[in-house]
């Protein structure tokens, strides 16, 4: 069985993020969508309701998992007997950062191999970050997060700025 890993903190998840998984679950017999904490970024969700949200955004795709994983991705596909890490590359500042980590990965673990697909040209300016920032402003978000998560994330919005106060 050829297993992927397609991770990332998806805080929240995005049409782009789905985009990917959508293209990379036909590549693979299996799919593994693996939130990762990336300490260089405050989260909006705790990981547990990440992949809450992503369970319910990928619940159409039969050989899409959703998890979550502590420490080192390399660690982490050796222990899921996955060979394939999946990075969606929005533009060629994504690419050096990305070419970096996976020569680290495979460093760490020799039988891992990273395919990167590149953005649908719809949703290269796409990222959780710009969505964090138009929900704080009240803007639709229909077009930019599964709308299985919409009220969620407004809904979150809200709860930030009301602490806030």
């Amino acid at each position: 069985m050829k297993v992927a890993i397609y991770p990332g903190s998806f805080d929240p998840v995005t049409l782009g993020h789905l985009n990917i998984i959508k293209r990379a679950a036909l590549c693979f017999d299996k799919l593994i969508v693996c939130v990762m904490i990336n300490s260089n970024k405050h989260g909006m969700f705790t990981p547990e309701e990440r992949v809450e949200l992503l369970r319910r955004s990928t619940a159409r795709f039969p050989n899409v998992e959703v998890d979550f994983a502590e420490g080192l991705l390399a660690a982490y596909a050796k222990r899921r007997k996955a060979h394939v890490v999946v990075k969606g590359l929005r533009a060629v500042s994504d690419f050096e950062q990305e070419v970096q980590m996976a020569v680290i990965n495979r460093k760490l673990n020799p039988g891992l191999e990273t395919m990167f697909l590149a953005s649908s040209e719809k949703y290269t300016y796409l990222s959780s970050t710009v969505v964090k920032e138009m929900a704080r402003y009240g803007a639709n978000l229909e077009e930019f997060i599964p709308r299985e998560i919409v009220a969620d994330v407004n809904q979150r919005m809200k709860e930030l700025q009301e602490r806030k106060g």
